[in-house]
């Protein structure tokens, strides 16, 4: 039997526990997976007072940050405190101490992966990041590893379960937004703040490490187009399942000749497509390579359970490259992080695709003609066109379509026209269509 191999936790939370827990009661089948034994030696937390549902080993718990980090016996360190500082100082200090680091911390990825990868390479430590897109749902090693033959053409994904949860319980109810966040912050699925959730912010997090690793280009957040679901109304959801659609907050990565596509916004995907079908807090991942196919991962995409299984499983693996002194046999980003490819962009307007509108209108004559000749003379066509209700002639009246192909920059530009019509009561609400094919 290999030497033991000692991990430290930084961040007795929730997901902090999950991972506790696991590491404490399953230690006889970790043994067995890693061929080593893997020990918790320390969880380091502020907090030392709080029952977190389970018995933790006596002499472990600590509040000295300094002793765990000096600790030469540590051989892992599990950073889940959580945000950009002090996360970002702790990690980058263990990884000049030669210590290897697991983390669930997408923002910090997002934000300073770049920067951590490079530490990491130059101290010949690894990083296991499993567990900071889509929870317990193994995407990090499927593309990495698995899908390692293929070149990823494409990448979709349901990736906040917060925003999931909410969507589907306005799909299914008729729920006006303000309501169901309400709902969802009283059981816990949302955050006091849930800006993060529900603008889209967290799945961008996501989308800029799984871009990296499936197209092998360094992204960044801000290279992200990124817009939320809170206009979203009960209304826009019954017309897109009128027109045979659902409504998910989806993140969007295509590689093309001119460069990456990479946005979040709220999609109508086809009711027979998988992903359409992905509701409550639940998490999927649908990507696309030239070899495989397409493949579909869904499960859980956070909670305390699931993700602390999947930080676990980046313990473990790190634990076996040790015990077997094979150290940085898997490349973080499954090339070395020097041969990451500098990135080439599409600007947003230079994509095309079908397009929602709904407009809010004055119910007078000639207005649905006005604004078809406005969307004409901007190459847009329209596919399919509803109107419903008859209000006063001052009240709002829904104005709903669906179009062909058109270019975003025409779409933007049409739009411009028509929310300046006097008759146009509030801003366009404009959903994006993605027409998948049956998975």
């Amino acid at each position: 039997m290999s030497k033991q191999i000692n991990a430290a936790l930084l961040g007795f939370g929730t997901v902090g526990s999950g991972t506790a827990k696991i590491l404490i009661e399953q230690v006889e089948l970790l043994e067995k997976r890693a061929g080593c034994p893997v020990r918790l030696k320390w969880i380091c937390d502020k907090d030392l007072e709080s029952d977190r549902g389970f018995p933790v080993p006596e002499g472990i718990l600590t509040d000295d940050l300094g002793m765990v980090m000096d600790d030469p016996e540590v051989h892992i360190l599990i950073e889940l405190i959580g945000g950009l500082e002090p996360a970002r100082t702790f990690v980058l200090d263990a990884i000049k101490r030669g210590k290897h680091v697991v983390t669930a911390n997408k923002a910090l990825l997002a934000v300073h992966g770049h920067e951590i990868f490079r530490a990491a390479s130059e101290n010949v430590v690894e990083i296991g990041f499993e567990a900071s897109v889509a929870g317990g749902i193994p995407v990090i090693k499927a593309v990495r590893e698995g899908l390692v033959a293929n070149n990823i053409q494409t990448v979709l994904g349901i990736l906040n379960g917060t925003a999931n949860y909410i969507l589907t319980r306005m799909t299914e109810e008729g729920i006006p937004f303000d309501d169901v966040l309400s709902e969802a912050q009283q059981k816990g699925y949302a955050e006091a703040d849930p800006t993060y959730d529900i603008e889209g912010i967290d799945t961008a997090h996501k989308l800029a490490i799984m871009s990296t690793l499936a197209f092998g280009s360094p992204v960044q957040l801000d290279d992200i187009y990124t817009e939320g679901i809170s206009r979203l109304s009960p209304l826009d959801i019954a017309f897109a399942r009128e027109f045979g659609y659902n409504i998910k907050l989806l993140a969007i990565g295509r590689k093309h000749e001119q460069g990456l596509d990479l946005r979040i916004h709220p999609t109508m995907v086809p009711e027979r497509h998988l992903l359409a079908q992905v509701g409550g807090a639940y998490n999927a991942c649908y990507l696309v390579g030239d070899s495989v196919g397409k493949v579909m991962l869904y499960g859980m995409g956070a909670g305390q359970m699931p993700t602390g299984s999947a930080v676990v499983a980046d313990v473990v693996d790190i634990a076996r490259d040790i015990s077997r002194g094979s150290v940085g046999r898997v490349p973080s980003f499954g090339i070395p992080v020097d041969m990451l490819e500098p990135p080439r962009f599409m600007p947003m307007d230079d994509l095309s695709g079908c397009y929602y509108f709904r407009f809010s209108v004055k119910d007078r004559p000639g207005v649905l003609a006005s604004i078809a000749g406005i969307l004409g003379d901007n190459n847009i066509s329209i596919n399919s066109c509803v109107q419903k209700g008859r209000g006063d002639e001052e009240g709002p009246v829904p104005i709903v379509m669906l179009t062909h192909e058109a270019h975003e920059a025409d779409v933007t530009r049409a739009l411009e026209q028509i929310d300046n019509m006097d008759v146009v009561l509030d801003r366009t609400m404009i959903i994006r269509i993605e027409e998948l094919d049956a998975l």
